[in-house]
């Protein structure tokens, strides 16, 4: 329970950090999918842990074995399982855990809820289960951009205090990837690596914001009215480890417009598609994609799992201290960019299915 995500395209991850592998099952694929399996790899080694000198030290190749599901690439319909094995686990650097509580992780209430848990490296609350999210992403990536040329592009637009200036019409992914941070500002993504450096080295560790932009999204995604396309979104990057807050186009600042100000103006357009003077709806308008780009901000907190002493309880709920051992990201925004990619292609690539699969067979409906 509560590891599956989707309707019709819908994935089912498992695995702990530290077990034997992670991976995930992909259902409702369509059949007849040529997959670029490079691609789909390469999405995972933007997310793998040891890639640089701000993220984790652990040290895992992150290759994936896909055991069903295709045929010489290209996919049959069938379930789609996909498995990373672990190779750099170090249980022992969780023996503190066994006793004492991290404050901020999951270990208390996974405790509290279950009477057990996987305590070495956090298990199914651990980042490492967005393997199989991102596996499973890069399949909705290609299966999105083959269909309707969508691209969906995140980076990091904020590390601690520091803020990056990035048009979100203009950002590319090279640029993206130009740098450590993933932050498309190169001049503040030069201060953002010595501030998690310097806080780092303090034994502390910082949070962020995410900002992502879908380009050429189909139109007419979303369903009324609790399956709403924003609200969708929002339970997809909100499920992920450490996040905090959501926002869609204006966000909260558009609490502070009147709706003279922040109404988007429909244009004429030439091929009859929805167009708008503006994008404060952020692409979705009733719940349902407009064709404009949909703009998303995720906020994450800090990593919970820090080297500093911090106050906290036994299993037995009596006071002591932990200072926190094992290897772990002084700052998770750089390796959540693919994540955060993974879940909104999957969101899309799902609401796709559904659309077709209610609007597409009796009339021609809206080109989606």
């Amino acid at each position: 329970m509560g590891s599956s995500f989707g309707e019709l395209f819908r994935i089912s991850t498992f695995g702990e950090s530290h077990g034997g592998g992670v991976g995930v099952i992909v259902d409702g694929c369509p059949p007849r999918l040529a997959l670029d399996l490079a691609a789909s790899q390469a999405e995972l080694d933007r997310r793998r842990p040891g890639q640089s000198k701000i993220t984790t030290p652990r040290n895992e190749a992150d290759q994936v074995e896909i055991l069903s599901g295709l045929l010489d690439g290209v996919t049959l319909g069938t379930p789609i399982a996909m498995l990373v094995r672990n190779k750099d686990q170090r249980p022992q650097d969780y023996r503190e855990m066994d006793v004492a509580f991290r404050p901020s992780h999951a270990d208390a209430t996974y405790q509290a809820k279950y009477g057990i848990q996987a305590r070495s490296g956090g298990g199914r609350a651990s980042a490492r289960e967005t393997i199989g999210r991102v596996a499973a992403g890069a399949i909705a990536r290609q299966l999105l951009h083959t269909t309707h040329g969508t691209e969906v592009i995140a980076w990091v637009t904020r590390i601690h205090d520091l803020e990056a200036k990035v048009n979100p019409a203009q950002v590319q992914r090279a640029d993206v990837e130009a740098t450590i941070v993933r932050c498309p500002d190169t001049a503040m993504a030069e201060r953002m690596i010595e501030r998690i450096e310097a806080i780092g080295r303090d034994g502390d560790s910082c949070g962020g914001v995410i900002e992502c932009v879908v380009r050429h999204p189909p139109v007419g995604l979303g369903m009324p009215v609790f399956d709403k396309l924003e609200a969708d979104l929002a339970k997809a990057v909100m499920s992920l480890p450490a996040t905090k807050g959501f926002e869609i186009g204006s966000g909260f600042a558009g609490t502070l417009l009147k709706g003279s100000e922040h109404n988007d103006a429909f244009l004429p357009s030439a091929d009859g598609r929805l167009r708008t003077a503006t994008n404060n709806s952020g692409g979705i308008q009733g719940g349902i994609s407009n064709g404009e780009p949909i703009l998303i901000r995720v906020g994450f907190k800090p990593t919970a799992t820090i080297r500093r002493e911090q106050q906290t309880i036994n299993a037995a709920g009596e006071a002591t201290t932990l200072a926190a051992k094992g290897r772990h990201d002084p700052c998770v925004l750089p390796r959540a960019v693919p994540m955060v990619e993974a879940m909104v292609n999957l969101v899309l690539a799902d609401h796709l299915l559904r659309q077709h699969g209610q609007c597409s067979l009796l009339s021609s409906g809206p080109e989606s």
